[in-house]
């Protein structure tokens, strides 16, 4: 990993668009602060595309592709898509499954859960559970005391042995039945939405992440930042990202923003 300020005026010159994940890399302690909203609107301002990507749930993605300034979130691992246009006031709600295939692997996750809430001590559902479409959701750090690594695993572990995919984040392990995450959901947002095939322009995007789950974009796109909170995955993460910033969460954020966006930085309009 290299330091921000490496990051050269031609990489910058040419990039779109941030693509960046939610939960400790622009949030610290679980809030929001105002200056990484700010940071989404100058990004906005500047004519780039701004993707938010999380495992949050579609209740809170509704509320995020509405109020806030980026183009479009991608939710629950990649489940879906929401797009809001403004123009037209209408939300595009892009579903990677159909509506009774979500509903069959709703009812499968019942029993996922009771395993795991029977075999992990201290795990329990996400508070945000009531929200989702596709997935299930096990905190275990947001709102229960933080879970020892082996624990974290064993979530993971039963997932696996159920036949669903796991992803571990900085606060939840989320599992689903499905082959789809994070990136298939980005391509296809690239191609419905910005008419692109990724594979080529890839390097013309950053990815922002901070934990084990963002390895796969860390992997694909060229240009990768992540806040420091990185360096407390450093045994468990497959990819780290191209460049770190000096600080953790959101004012990490604002560091890979404000790189991004310096005086040299001109602006390529899709």
């Amino acid at each position: 990993m290299r330091p921000l300020h490496e990051m050269s005026q031609a990489i910058r010159s040419r990039l779109v668009g941030l693509f960046t994940d939610i939960d400790d890399t622009i949030t610290t302690d679980g809030r929001l602060p105002a200056s990484s909203y700010a940071a989404l609107e100058r990004l906005s301002r500047a004519g780039l595309i701004t993707l938010a990507i999380t495992g949050r749930p579609a209740g809170w993605c509704d509320m995020i592709a509405r109020f806030w300034p980026v183009s479009a979130v991608i939710g629950e691992n990649g489940a879906f898509y929401f797009q809001y246009d403004h123009q037209n006031k209408q939300m595009v709600r892009r579903f990677i499954q159909p509506i009774e295939e979500r509903r069959a692997s709703r009812e499968r996750l019942k029993h996922v859960e009771a395993r795991i809430l029977a075999e992990v001590k201290g795990a329990a559902v996400a508070s945000d559970q009531i929200y989702r479409e596709s997935d299930l959701a096990i905190d275990f750090a947001e709102d229960v005391q933080k879970l020892p690594r082996e624990a974290i695993e064993k979530i993971a572990n039963i997932f696996a042995e159920e036949g669903a995919t796991a992803k571990i984040s900085s606060i939840h392990v989320n599992g689903w039945f499905g082959k789809y995450d994070k990136l298939a959901m980005t391509q296809i947002f690239a191609n419905e939405f910005m008419n692109i095939s990724l594979d080529d322009h890839k390097s013309e995007y950053v990815y922002c992440g901070d934990s084990p789950n963002d390895a796969p974009m860390f992997k694909y796109f060229p240009i990768s930042c992540g806040v420091a909170n990185v360096i407390d995955f450093l045994d468990q993460i497959e990819v780290l990202p191209n460049y770190i910033a000096t600080n953790r969460g959101a004012a990490g954020f604002i560091e890979i923003v404000d790189a991004i966006l310096s005086p040299s930085h001109t602006t390529n309009l899709l």
